[in-house]
């Protein structure tokens, strides 16, 4: 195993100076929306500018598991991998002109909350909040947590738990006192400093290996154990590493499901999931989350180039190590029998990094780290308390939800700890395939039920439960399958059965969508439709509707505003009688007296919920939007 340079002070000085002003922006954030109300503490108040949410959304999305995770596979087998990307350009404007209209006009804050009120009853609701928690411990939490492991053993060689921990620590101080607006404002910080240290990375890759270079050097990448051994076929780089359309039977990533299970995913993922949408929801208004989805697009682009490509360049410098193709190399390499691509990143970092830029560079996989836990605890905290609490107690007060949500970050950190060990065992696969595996097998059900609930007003309440159910149990029969059948190693035969080995996981997620759309609409066809009443501003057709929306469920309804005049009457009551370990835990939570929460007016509730935009801004944000598209076409032509 080769030895790398290891961190110097003034690395450490710059990981440390870091810590303190991210943590200084969170506490600052903190104070900028009135963290006493749910708007105020889910939503950020609503006055998110287009740029944070912007620089949010892409932070979100680029966690420390993207880093690693598209550098390895890029070092693997190239760059088809970066479709990703650009596929997410065009969801991006999906989200922003189809997607969003409909969310703000319903007045929701979360995405079980929208299911709740377009088709009534709770088992939908319940259902898509209980499977969010659960993708978020099973493709972000656990993920993003082996990933940042993985550099930090690799970077600092701190002792594993003491590092997370302290990381969990400084994420969830100022998630838990902060809300939305603090992670926002963070995540801004952070997309800063991972671009810019990002492409100092990429700037210093390609002055070692220029890209002319790359396409020449990427092919000659073999492991010395390889080029000893005539008789195998391991570790030689894919043929089509630099195109993107590829094989639609034999490859690793056939063209077909890169452009239509890419995109069920991606739906999904851009337009249904909690994390994502919430940073949309906190935006001033509809204007507003246009623009910083067309910003989060063309950030977009840059991955391939800033992650992608400088792990190919990896691979080229250590060929020994990161394309290690027998278990007792990859064991020294990366103490994995399975593979050491994973390592690609982490590796070029501490080779290519001068002196403090290391530092520079640990930052930014932090950062990456933290605005990913950041953004999966303050919304799945929203998940929680919103659409799982209320539900338990109905009448539970602004201030009770305030610090259940809280409460229920640190037990989200409880459990990112207890999965250390589950991670550790799994590693050494491709990380960012495990991602879109587990994606395609539970997603796709999501993705069906919202596009036909957005879309067409004949869906109902039976037809989404038992669209979703049907999916349900198909995508987790196929997902036992793959782990009880692992894939073999090379040059070993496959002897899975069919619908593993033959059937990809995008082409799966092709079919399970088409499996839980027809379901959903069947059995929609078969039962009674939902009085139009129901649906103002629900659906994509009534999102301008002026008239007054009935609630399905009534009871549900009346839960959730409590009466807040109560509640402040109570608070000036009690004030006198409050200890100081209150106040200060009050002024840190921002549950004391609530500021401003009895002043909300009607026209304040109307603007909340307002889609309507200026001529001047559409003019702009349909400029944007059109000259995004362009660029993504560009990309997967040029590199098809």
């Amino acid at each position: 195993m080769v030895e790398y340079a290891k961190l110097n002070g003034w690395d450490i000085v710059i990981v440390v100076v870091y810590f303190l002003f991210v943590l200084l922006v969170g506490i600052w954030a903190s104070f900028q929306s009135s963290r006493a109300t749910l708007k105020g503490y889910f939503l950020a108040g609503k006055s998110i500018l287009w740029w944070p949410v912007g620089a949010s959304l892409f932070a979100s999305n680029i966690g420390s598991g993207h880093f690693i995770g598209l550098a390895g596979t890029g070092a693997a087998s190239g760059i088809a991998v970066g479709s990703f990307e650009f596929n997410a350009m065009f969801i991006l404007l999906l989200l922003g002109w189809i997607f969003l209209p409909v969310y703000i006009s319903s007045g929701i804050y979360t995405m079980p909350e929208y299911l709740r009120k377009r088709f009534g009853g709770q088992r939908v609701r319940v259902y898509l909040a209980c499977l969010a928690l659960l993708l978020s411990v099973l493709t972000k939490v656990s993920v993003d947590m082996y990933a940042g492991a993985l550099f930090i053993q690799q970077a600092l060689g701190w002792n594993l738990y003491v590092a997370i921990v302290s990381l969990l620590f400084i994420t969830a101080i100022y998630t838990i006192a902060g809300g939305l607006a603090a992670v926002v404002y963070t995540d801004a910080l952070q997309t800063f400093i991972m671009l810019v240290g990002s492409a100092t990375l990429m700037g210093l890759s390609f002055a070692k290996v220029p890209y002319n270079e790359l396409q020449v050097k990427y092919f000659q990448a073999i492991p010395n154990t390889t080029l000893d051994n005539p008789n195998t076929s391991c570790g030689y780089p894919r043929e089509d590493a630099f195109h993107i359309f590829r094989d639609p039977l034999h490859s690793d990533l056939p063209w077909p499901g890169m452009i239509f299970g890419i995109t069920i995913s991606s739906i999904w993922y851009w337009c249904t999931d909690q994390v994502i949408v919430q940073r949309a929801l906190a935006a001033k208004n509809l204007s507003h989350a246009k623009g910083g989805c067309v910003f989060a697009g063309f950030l977009k682009v840059l991955p391939m180039f800033l992650i992608v490509f400088p792990g190919m360049i990896s691979r080229v410098l250590f060929p020994n190590e990161v394309a290690c193709a027998t278990p007792e190399t990859c064991m020294d390499a990366c103490e994995s029998e399975i593979g050491c691509t994973n390592i690609a990143f982490p590796l070029l970092v501490l080779y290519v990094m001068p002196v403090g830029l290391r530092g520079l560079m640990i930052a930014v996989m932090l950062s990456a780290l933290m605005s990913s836990l950041t953004s999966i605890f303050n919304s799945s905290s929203t998940i929680f308390t919103i659409d799982i609490w209320r539900r338990i107690r109905p009448r539970a007060s602004d201030a009770e939800l305030m610090i259940t949500g809280r409460i229920f970050i640190l037990v989200m950190c409880g459990i990112s700890i207890l999965w250390i060990p589950i991670i550790q065992a799994s590693q050494g696969g491709r990380l960012f395939d495990y991602i879109q595996s587990i994606t395609s097998y539970l997603s796709p059900p999501i993705c069906a039920v919202f596009i036909l609930a957005v879309a067409w007003r004949r869906i109902n309440e039976q037809g989404a439960f038992w669209g979703l159910m049907s999916g349900l149990l198909v995508g987790l029969i196929r997902m036992i399958l793959d782990f009880v059948y692992s894939a073999p190693g090379c040059d070993e035969e496959d002897d899975r059965p069919n619908i593993i080995a033959n059937v990809h996981y995008l082409y799966f997620g092709i079919l399970l969508f088409g499996i839980s759309g027809i379901a959903t609409i069947v059995i929609s066809l078969m039962t009674e439709p939902i009085d139009k009443k129901y649906l103002v501003r629900l659906t994509w057709s009534s999102r301008f509707d002026t008239a007054a929306r009935e609630d399905i469920s009534v009871s549900d309804h009346e839960m959730v505003e409590p009466n807040k005049e109560k509640m402040l009457s109570k608070h000036d009551e009690d004030d006198e009688d409050v200890s100081c370990a209150r106040k200060i835990l009050d002024w840190f939570c921002g549950t004391g007296k609530p500021q401003q929460v009895g002043d909300e007016t009607e026209e304040d509730v109307t603007k909340d919920v307002s889609i309507h935009e200026g001529r001047r801004d559409q003019i702009i944000l349909n400029i944007g939007a059109f000259l995004l598209m362009l660029t993504s076409v560009f990309m997967w032509s040029y590199y098809a």
